[in-house]
């Protein structure tokens, strides 16, 4: 993978290392969707009723340290640690449901993604959804953004063997995909799903939707976008184009 250039971007020929293509990976929540503010209000008011914090309410601050691309398990043991563990969970489910009914409301998709969503589909490449979100609020997500045909796979973490940031999740589309991971990318907009993509040995591309660039840089990000329209984004897959193109004639 490519290193990091001065200003926290490496170069585009970072994803061009994956050529020929075989299949491009999607988180959900604040890639597909800016879903984060949805959950954060679903947080807020839920916990605002039993008092948490003497009443305050959740910044963002706290949200994205503690809550933000985190399993249901890590959240509720951030928020609740003098909980039982089924106790925090039982309130992660109520958290979800209200989500729910916010997101048939008001779920917009991340700017530009139909377009991406067109190249990958123009290129026929493989895909996947992949995230650490309960399947409900996955196929919900994917049908309120009119991409339940798009995708070949929806991968939850929490019904792999571990889910992000371990790699497994990323690990298991791959497999149901029948791809490899050199010719695999990803979409991803936490730390915590960037670190699982690197592991499981593929590029990510993070989108700073809503978690701090620094933290994304760090996780290991091989290009840094604010969203599909972003024009550091088309270069890199323009590069692709080329190669593949190049490819294509050498093998004619």
């Amino acid at each position: 993978m490519a290193a990091p250039a001065p200003n926290g971007n490496p170069t585009v020929s970072s994803l061009a290392t994956t050529v020929p293509v075989q299949a491009v990976l999607f988180d959900i929540d604040g890639t597909l969707c800016d879903s984060d503010p949805l959950h954060h209000l679903a947080f807020q008011e839920l916990l605002l009723e039993i008092g948490y914090n003497n009443g305050v309410p959740i910044d963002d601050e706290f949200f994205i340290k503690n809550i933000a691309g985190r399993s249901d398990v890590e959240a509720a043991q951030n928020l609740f640690p003098d909980w039982p563990l089924e106790k925090g969970l039982k309130f992660l489910d109520d958290k979800e449901a209200k989500y729910r009914s916010l997101a048939k409301e008001r779920l917009v998709p991340v700017k530009g993604l139909g377009k991406v969503v067109q190249w990958v589909k123009d290129h026929g490449y493989k895909r996947a959804a992949v995230t650490n979100a309960p399947r409900i609020n996955a196929e919900l997500m994917i049908s309120l953004l009119g991409l339940s045909d798009f995708f070949q796979a929806v991968i939850i973490g929490g019904e792999c063997e571990q889910p992000k940031p371990a790699p497994y999740p990323y690990l298991k589309a791959l497999k149901e995909l029948e791809v490899s991971a050199e010719h695999t990318f990803i979409f991803e907009d936490s730390p915590s799903g960037i670190r699982a993509g690197v592991a499981a040995g593929m590029p990510v591309v993070g989108l700073a939707t809503r978690n701090p660039e620094n933290s994304l840089i760090e996780a290991g990000a091989a290009l840094l976008i604010k969203d599909y329209e972003d024009p550091k984004l088309w270069p890199a897959l323009e590069e692709i184009d080329r190669k593949e193109a190049k490819l294509k004639k050498a093998s004619a």
